[in-house]
């Protein structure tokens, strides 16, 4: 494990593309569908058990939260695509902000 990952820390989340933070660095997004432990595999990752909020509720993640690794390395959960249990207009939002990013 590279004890880089290790200093991982919570950045920000953003429901909005407008709310990310500056793009500068480089990032890296985990996508997939609802549940498919792309919150687990951040948490793994960095070694860390609660860095990333994991549920046995698809569809928990609902905002696109940001990591910083360091100053130009960030990790980025997303909201999985497929089955939630949330409103049909929130999943819309979530497709139009995914497609965006």
């Amino acid at each position: 494990m590279n004890p880089l990952y290790r200093q991982t820390a919570f950045l920000t989340s953003a429901a909005k593309l407008s709310q990310t933070p500056p793009d500068t660095g480089f990032e890296v997004a985990f996508a997939g569908r609802s549940n498919a432990g792309k919150s687990s595999a951040i948490n793994t990752l960095c070694d860390q058990k609660t860095l990333a909020r994991t549920s046995k509720t698809p569809g928990r993640t609902q905002l696109l939260n940001f990591f910083a690794v360091d100053e130009q390395r960030r990790i980025v959960d997303l909201p999985g695509y497929g089955y939630a249990r949330v409103a049909l207009d929130i999943k819309r939002e979530w497709q139009g902000s995914l497609a965006a990013y």
